[in-house]
């Protein structure tokens, strides 16, 4: 409840503000953090906490768009594909998407998730190389999806 005049809530209301003063994209990034998918959470478990040597947020909005995981020192959003990436609707939206990163200066590794679940330790040090090193490729190659380790 806010306060007539004050633009502050009641304890009951949780303090900091009314919801309708963020944009759209924190309101859904704050619901995709509560609704997490296997592959984003063991990820996320290796990630957080500077675990990698570098601060890592996840599901962070830049622009109208939101990333899994995001490096903001190296500029770099992660994605992980699971299979809805594989729709041909999918591939459009997510080459747009791209698009937009890279035009902002962002750049994207889109990681499968079938690899972050059989080859967790390969896909962070992917992370680990294009987080450290932004300007060149990874020196560990990503398993080919389905392959096995």
């Amino acid at each position: 409840m806010i306060l007539p005049g004050t633009g502050r809530g009641t304890a009951e209301g949780g303090g900091g503000g009314g919801r309708q003063s963020l944009r759209p994209e924190v309101s859904i990034a704050r619901k995709l953090r509560r609704t997490t998918s296997l592959p984003e959470v063991l990820l996320w478990e290796r990630l957080r906490g500077a675990k990698a040597g570098f601060k890592v947020r996840r599901q962070h909005p830049i622009g109208p768009y939101i990333a899994d995981f995001f490096c903001s020192a190296a500029r770099l959003a992660i994605e992980i594909d699971g299979e809805s990436h594989n729709r041909v609707d999918q591939l459009e939206h997510d080459r747009v998407r791209d698009a937009f990163f890279e035009e902002n200066g962002y750049q994207v590794l889109r990681v499968s998730a079938v690899d972050v679940l059989k080859a967790l330790d390969a896909v962070v040090a992917t992370i680990v190389s294009r987080a450290t090193a932004p300007l060149h490729r990874s020196a560990v190659p990503l398993p080919a999806s389905g392959e096995d380790i």
